[in-house]
């Protein structure tokens, strides 16, 4: 399960791009900010475009975890 590292939302206002600037901009789209919110996955175009906001890598933003069910399908 691929999970986020960090609060994405605080990390882009950090680097200026706040809620009202995200909206206003049309930087990321409104169901993108809601699956973000809900902890969902997003695409990997979206996953570049907070890479790029924020200069940080994939890596600095998610993680994979994995759980019970996929160690055991993947004999883990």
């Amino acid at each position: 399960m691929i999970r986020y590292k960090i609060d994405v939302f605080k990390e882009l206002s950090n680097h200026g791009f706040n809620q009202t600037r995200i909206q206003r901009e049309n930087l990321l789209p409104r169901q993108t900010i809601t699956n973000i919110r809900a902890g969902k996955s997003i695409t990997l175009e979206t996953l570049n475009k907070i890479c790029v906001m924020c200069n940080l890598q994939p890596g600095d933003i998610i993680e994979v975890v994995l759980t019970d069910e996929e160690r055991m399908k993947y004999n883990i």
